[in-house]
């Protein structure tokens, strides 16, 4: 039998209702296609064919008999119609009952042949199969689709039930023929997976439990196989452009760590020898630099921009915020202007309109946008800070070496040819991130990156103490804060949201008084500015801070709280990444409940920065165990790769690195926590492209890679 198009739309098909057509679009299903890997969730076992004599209480059967009589009444107690019917096979009879299906009198007409599947229970003092499925019998237990065998159970949505899916999905695997198959016969045969056509036919309608579990296990390994080919194939691909060697000398690296006003911690001395090596090399690095808050990776950064410097080159540092360009313009002055260079690099900012250059005996001077160009043309300013507006038609590098990019783990070849215009010579790539990364996702999402972690915190940190405060204790928190405002410190107040929350209308009907409730508890950073400037702090400085103020704003603010003119910052999430200010000993979450682990850490990391002991406050309104477990595992985790591995176990990959945003498939997701299944997803990738690194003698695996890279957007 011919293959038929996976893409025809299920509108095109005859026998699909319109109305099954709609319930499927809720689930996104559109297509065959769709139709075919919208995979059950569970099974449900009525594979137990059991006579009536021999049945339990508490069973999960399936009992074969002949209808000896139905009939309808309605119970108006409960206002429910109750549907009975008798079903009599050799060795006895059994009730069944089911509730407010009053078409199953017309279905399931006296003398008829059937399966009844569901659970056996007892009612007044009798057993009675309650609400089994059905199907009239065949007596091919092969033609069976909701009795006698593993039922599939799928995700469903209103209008369609698991019963209408089976309806729809078992006509079209009989008829659509044979699917070609893409993944390679060596691969299945060393994993020991079903073929493509076997696989589907066994995830739907198993013929036993270990079959679906092979069939399961297929579909989950497909695609985290085609992420690893494809991450492999990114870092192949990637071996073969070209790049500046940026040459170090040893002697000269030893002189400039050993000139930094702190030693370097053990990880950092590696994660800046294995960036030396890569930079050396004349193919693009492809480096992530991962470490704790504060771990001091932009001193691992700065080193490897000065002998990009020194080699001639220039180097782009791009932060995700203006504050933070900021902040690395200041960083990077003062690591420079401590160091015994011969002749210091001249560093540039760019943010927004304004413009800034650093020259050598500790100048700074405000300077156009254009002439800024001009030196970036002509090659005399070395490293230049930004954001990711340095990526842009009208900034030409004449020289650019290396790209440093803080809190983006993908920076692909296409951005880097456009900073460099299309020259054949890319510049290396260092990513840097405090965001932790779990092992699984540093294997799969993370494939093609080669990752230094720094482990430890600088020395003398002082561990920041954490405490989750009840609603009943903020007074003893306020006075706290009062009371380490008072001897000097400065705190952080965070919160959820901006503005207040607004009552409005959902597709036209009002939201519950549940709804309002849990909308109005959310602090917001304008209320909580008004509440604690004017009633709690009347006699401290307040300050606010959001994403919607003006960037001069939002400068002036960072500036006056790190000059110690505000004791108390209120802000939102945008304080998540980088700000360093040392004399902020106190991180205040409100909601604590509404951020992630990840981004809770990130917070936290804002303090302990300096040489005082700092303290992290998590407030929540929720009694629920599930907010308290993942509250306490901040407290708990000894490191943020610990508490990345609980926060991936407590939200799933999918909210983790965000569905959406990768546009993963459901299967890769769950699998993405299945730590064997890539191991040895990856090693078959490996395989494969060590033999044949364009998949030239892989044609359908090639088709079936360009289709899946064009579905996912990791960068």
């Amino acid at each position: 039998m011919g293959f038929i198009n996976l893409q025809v739309p299920l509108s095109e098909i005859k026998g699909i209702p319109p109305r099954f057509a709609k319930s499927l679009g809720k689930l996104k299903v559109f297509t065959i296609k769709d139709l075919l890997w919208h995979f059950p969730s569970r099974y449900e076992d009525f594979s137990e064919v059991v006579s009536i004599a021999n049945l339990e209480p508490g069973q999960q059967v399936t009992v074969q008999g002949i209808v000896e009589d139905i009939k309808m009444r309605r119970s108006f107690r409960r206002r429910l119609v109750v549907t009975e019917a008798l079903i009599r096979d050799d060795s006895g009879t059994i009730k069944a009952v089911w509730f407010n299906q009053p078409y199953l009198v017309n279905t399931l007409r006296p003398g008829r042949s059937a399966n009844f599947s569901g659970k056996v229970s007892v009612g007044d003092n009798e057993i009675y199969l309650s609400h089994p499925a059905y199907e009239l019998s065949s007596g091919m237990k092969s033609e069976m689709n909701h009795t006698g065998r593993l039922v599939p159970v799928y995700p469903e949505t209103r209008g369609l039930t698991s019963r209408g899916i089976r309806f729809l999905v078992q006509p079209i695997l009989k008829s659509i023929g044979d699917i070609p198959e893409w993944i390679p016969e060596e691969t299945l045969e060393s994993e020991g997976l079903p073929e493509i056509n076997d696989a589907l036919r066994e995830i739907h309608f198993p013929e036993s439990e270990d079959a679906a579990l092979a069939a399961k296990k297929r579909f989950s390994f497909e695609d985290l196989f085609l992420l690893q080919v494809m991450n492999i194939g990114h870092k192949l691909k990637l071996a073969k452009e070209k790049a500046p060697p940026i040459e170090v000398e040893v002697n000269d690296l030893k002189k400039i760590t050993d000139a930094l006003p702190f030693k370097l911690t053990p990880s950092q001395k590696k994660s800046l020898w294995e960036i030396v090596q890569d930079i050396g090399k004349a193919t693009p690095m492809n480096r992530l630099l991962q470490g704790d808050v504060g771990s001091g990776k932009t001193v691992v950064a700065a080193v490897a921009a000065l002998f990009a410097a020194n080699n001639g080159l220039q180097s782009a540092f791009m932060a995700p915020t203006e504050i933070l360009a900021r902040q690395h313009f200041q960083t990077l002055k003062k690591i420079f202007a401590g160091l015994p260079l011969k002749k210091q690099p001249e560093i540039g900012l760019l943010v927004s309109k304004e413009a800034k250059i650093f020259y050598e005996n500790d100048l700074e001077s405000s300077i156009s946008k254009e002439e800024l160009k001009k030196k970036i043309e002509l090659g005399t300013l070395k490293v230049i800070v930004g954001t990711h507006a340095l990526i842009q038609k009208d900034f030409v590098f004449k020289d650019l070496g290396l790209v440093i990019v803080d809190e983006q783990h993908r920076f692909g070849v296409r951005q880097r040819a456009e900073l460099v215009h299309g020259r054949k010579i890319l510049p290396h790539l260092l990513s840097m991130s405090a965001t932790p990364i779990p092992r699984t996702l540093m294997l799969t999402i993370f494939g093609d990156l080669d990752i230094s972690i720094i482990t430890e915190l600088p020395v003398g940190r002082k561990p920041i103490l954490t405490k989750i405060v009840a609603p009943a204790n903020r007074g003893k928190a306020y006075q706290f804060i009062r009371e380490q405002i008072k001897k000097g410190r400065q705190a952080f107040v965070i919160c959820p949201r901006i503005d207040p929350a607004e009552e409005k209308e959902t597709e036209g009907a009002p939201r519950s008084v549940y709804q309002k409730l849990a909308l109005w508890e959310v602090k917001s950073v304008k209320e909580e500015y008004e509440k604690l400037s004017k009633e709690i702090f009347p006699d401290l400085r307040v300050g606010m801070l959001h994403g919607q103020l003006k960037s001069k704003e939002k400068a002036k603010t960072m500036d006056d709280f790190k000059n110690k003119k505000i004791d108390i910052l209120v802000s939102t999430s945008v304080i998540e990444v980088g700000v360093d200010i040392p004399n902020a000993t106190i991180m205040m979450i409100e909601g604590a409940d509404r951020f992630g682990l990840a981004q809770l850490y990130q917070f936290r990391g804002r303090v302990g920065r300096g040489e005082h002991q700092s303290f992290c406050f998590l407030f929540t309104d929720s009694d629920s165990k599930t907010v308290g477990d993942r509250l306490k595992a901040i407290i708990e985790a000894k490191n943020g790769f610990e508490l990345a591995e609980k926060d991936l176990k407590l939200r799933g990959p999918g909210e983790f690195i965000g569905q959406k945003q990768t546009g993963l498939p459901d299967n890769a997701m769950s699998a993405l926590q299945n730590f064997e299944l890539i191991k040895s997803s990856r090693e078959a990738a490996v395989k494969i492209l060590e033999k044949d690194k364009d998949l030239k003698n892989h044609p359908l695996l090639a088709e079936k890679l360009a289709e899946f890279e064009k579905n996912i957007h990791l960068e």
